[in-house]
């Protein structure tokens, strides 16, 4: 490679300058303090591990989003993490071993082979939450609250929430009995919203109810008006459909009363993580941008294959995403320029005034007064006769 593109990086992969750096810090730090607020333990989580590890309980599309490479040690297979989740969920599983509940947070810099939809970030640092040991709707509602909190932290303006409960497809179609071909084909239709392909699917299902009740699916979206009329269109449905639409009543009445500037929209038929959440999912969307700001559901038992099934639900967003939608502003402190000169206790006096929260830069040679300005500085230390004085520049 010639040396003149030495400072190219791969697509999708950038570097954060001094500015932009200084406010993703800033939030980094605020949202920590709230996540610790409400009860969440920090977890630091290594950036490459045994890639079975990684992929628990993902599905492909994350083996997809998964740098690979071979350990020189072991000979094993190693991922770069594309999704911190499924190791907090290991650290929950196993490594902790706590019983009950637990709170455990985190925020690290994730790679994914390819970007997201509509994005063209392929290194983005994932913020987000994880609450283990409960199985209640309480918890999803606590999970969600604390994700609008966060954005409201960053002052992220416009969101929208979306809601869906993978819970009654799913035990729909199991009632149905569906063999996996026709599943996958009713899955992908209902993901497109192609209303007479759902339609033509159904028709030929034995069981002419359920087959309405996955038609329905299709158009069952909206405010939560859609759930009184999901309760109409799937009576006689599954038990465990029935709970799901519960749940999300609960949980619609509990949001609206925390936050009633935020607008609801449910869908029934939106499978987002259909392979990887188990219940409630739920994404925040701004007016015109495609992708979700912040996403998360509940995925229970993924700490199976770590010998611990543990009820699960959490979110997760991209904090650079984050700061770029939001108004975090990071106020750097003015400094104090101190002269390059070798006089008594100029060395001692920078160390004090470090150590009381000053921003000190010390000059190198050939830099002159002139030059604090240019580095944030608002004051100089001088000498005077009675030592070293910190005054106006």
């Amino acid at each position: 490679m010639p040396t003149v593109d030495r400072w190219l990086l791969p697509d999708g992969i950038e570097e954060v300058l001094p500015e932009e750096a200084a406010r993703i810090e800033t939030a980094r730090r605020q949202l920590l303090d709230l996540f610790a607020s409400w009860g969440y333990d920090l977890v630091i989580t290594p950036h490459i591990e045994y890639l079975e590890s990684l992929l628990t309980g993902a599905g492909h599309d994350l083996d997809l989003q998964t740098f690979k490479m071979t350990d020189q040690l072991s000979g094993r297979m190693l991922g770069l993490r594309a999704d911190i989740t499924p190791q907090v969920a290991r650290i929950d599983a196993h490594t902790l071993g706590a019983e009950g509940v637990s709170r455990l947070c985190y925020c690290g810099s994730v790679l994914h082979t390819r970007p997201r939809p509509l994005s063209t970030s392929r290194s983005l640092i994932q913020l987000g939450a994880e609450l283990y040991g409960n199985a209640s709707c309480a918890s999803d509602i606590e999970v969600i609250s604390l994700m609008l909190e966060t954005l409201d932290a960053c002052q992220v303006e416009g969101v929208h929430l979306d809601i869906g409960h993978v819970g009654i497809y799913r035990g729909l179609v199991q009632a149905a009995g569906l063999d996996a071909s026709v599943e996958h084909s009713l899955f992908d239709a209902l993901q497109r919203k192609a209303v007479d392909e759902v339609r033509a699917i159904t028709a030929g299902f034995e069981q002419s109810s359920v087959a309405a009740m996955l038609s329905s699916l299709v158009e069952l979206s909206g405010g939560t008006e859609v759930l009184e009329r999901a309760h109409v269109l799937l009576d006689g449905a599954p038990e465990s459909v029935m709970a799901a639409l519960d749940d999300l009543a609960e949980l619609a009445q509990t949001l609206k009363q925390r936050y009633p500037s935020i607008p609801l929209y449910f869908d029934l038929g939106e499978l987002r993580g259909y392979h990887y959440h188990t219940g409630v999912a739920f994404a925040a969307f701004l007016p015109g941008v495609g992708q979700s700001i912040a996403q998360g559901g509940r995925y229970d038992d993924i700490g199976k294959d770590f010998g611990r099934a543990r009820p699960a639900t959490g979110f997760s967003t991209d904090l650079k995403l984050l700061v770029e939608r939001g108004n975090i502003s990071s106020r750097r402190a003015a400094g104090i320029w101190a002269p390059f000169t070798d006089k008594a206790d100029l060395q001692s006096q920078v160390v004090a005034l470090r150590r009381q929260g000053e921003r000190v830069i010390v000059a190198l040679p050939g830099q002159l007064e002139g030059d604090a300005a240019e580095y944030g500085c608002d004051r100089i230390l001088r000498y005077a006769g009675n030592g070293w004085q910190v005054s106006a520049l």
